[in-house]
């Protein structure tokens, strides 16, 4: 079988789409008619679109903050964290935090992560992000 050609049938019956959607039979759909709702995805599939987010993540604090990288490694790998939670611009808005971390005030950063409607949201979560943030 000519499996490019089947390829570019699929793409042309079955569309592209880069967000979920539900299909004409109700099935949460994604891609090149991948059936999430029956199929999901693999385990690699998964570790695959981890590699891609992290990536993302980096690249957007490079651009937005990129005082980020002067961070130690456990403080810089928790804002990675929180930036992949929450997404960059939601991130930005947590000034008061983000000026301690520039600025190396450990204790203030690490308090006000938890001081926010996101630590509620995330429990554990953000515990141990403020917990890097305040470990030496």
């Amino acid at each position: 079988m000519d499996i490019e050609a089947l390829k570019v049938d699929l793409l042309r019956d079955e569309g592209c789409e880069l967000k979920p959607y539900t299909d004409t039979v109700g099935k949460i759909t994604i891609g090149i008619g991948r059936n999430l709702s029956d199929c999901g995805i693999t385990l690699a599939e998964a570790r695959y679109l981890l590699e891609n987010d992290i990536s993302s993540v980096i690249v957007e604090l490079d651009h937005k903050l990129p005082w980020w990288r002067a961070l130690p490694e456990h403080k810089g790998r928790a804002l990675a964290n929180m930036a992949f939670n929450l997404g960059l611009p939601r991130l930005l808005e947590f000034q008061e935090m983000l000026s301690a971390l520039e600025a190396g005030e450990w204790q203030r950063a690490g308090d006000e992560a938890l001081n926010s409607k996101w630590a509620t949201q995330v429990g554990d979560r953000a515990m141990r992000i403020a917990t890097e943030f305040w470990r030496a």
